[in-house]
């Protein structure tokens, strides 16, 4: 078994704009460690969700090769990229992505649902993962019912339901207090100490540092890693 989560290696990433050629990312090379915490720090338009959307087989690089786990992800089909998404990756959003609703219990169900894992365990599994996460009296609460805090949370049980070993947050706590900000990178952290790998992109450096690295982006190009 591979000790890297990704190998990134001269990846690049172009995009049409009518006869022109943006590159969002420009010869990337990355390695990221099983259980490691990094942050993906730049300002905005230098790359960063580019970059999470590729270690998220989300999008393709236009060159280059990436390596996650033990897979090489180059050149998925679309068919065996979702799958193998499926099966690794957790997602966390800026802007939750609640579905409004549902209980917070059925908005981790849901994304147990399309494994056909059994009713009785979602929910059995749905429940462990929101108590986990201090919101074991707050299962039947719609979002609107929610803070912020708790509502990115719920997203970060969701996250979790399919026992992902990445779990890639893209500005996770944007729309968030900074107190709220600090418990859920926090979060993020300890599950790291369960075996995961967390990679976060993000513009707060208060943030960032409570990861075990940072890696800075700016036009596209790794300047410190």
């Amino acid at each position: 078994m591979s000790d890297k989560a990704y190998i990134l290696e001269g990846v690049w990433k172009a995009y049409r704009s009518g006869d022109s050629v943006l590159y969002a990312l420009k010869n990337v090379n990355l390695t990221v460690d099983r259980s490691e915490f990094v942050s993906i720090m730049g300002p905005s338009g230098s790359g960063k969700s580019t970059l999470l959307s590729i270690m998220g087989l989300l999008a393709k690089p236009t060159k280059g090769r990436m390596k996650l786990l033990s897979y090489d992800a180059s050149d998925l089909s679309d068919k065996k990229a979702t799958e193998l998404r499926r099966r690794t990756i957790g997602f966390v959003f800026q802007t939750f992505n609640l579905i409004p609703w549902l209980t917070a219990l059925e908005n981790v169900e849901i994304a147990m649902a399309i494994g056909g894992l059994d009713p009785d365990e979602r929910r059995k599994k749905a429940k462990e993962l929101l108590t986990m996460l201090g919101l074991g009296e707050r299962l039947d609460h719609r979002p609107t019912q929610l803070s912020g805090g708790e509502q990115q949370r719920v997203a970060i049980a969701r996250a979790l339901a399919n026992d992902p070993e990445i779990i890639l947050a893209d500005e996770p706590t944007g729309n968030l207090s900074t107190t709220q900000g600090e418990m859920i990178v926090d979060i993020l952290k300890s599950l790291t100490d369960q075996g995961r790998t967390v990679v976060m992109a993000t513009h707060d450096p208060r943030m960032a540092e409570k990861s075990d690295r940072i890696v800075r982006l700016r036009d596209g190009v790794i300047v410190s890693s």
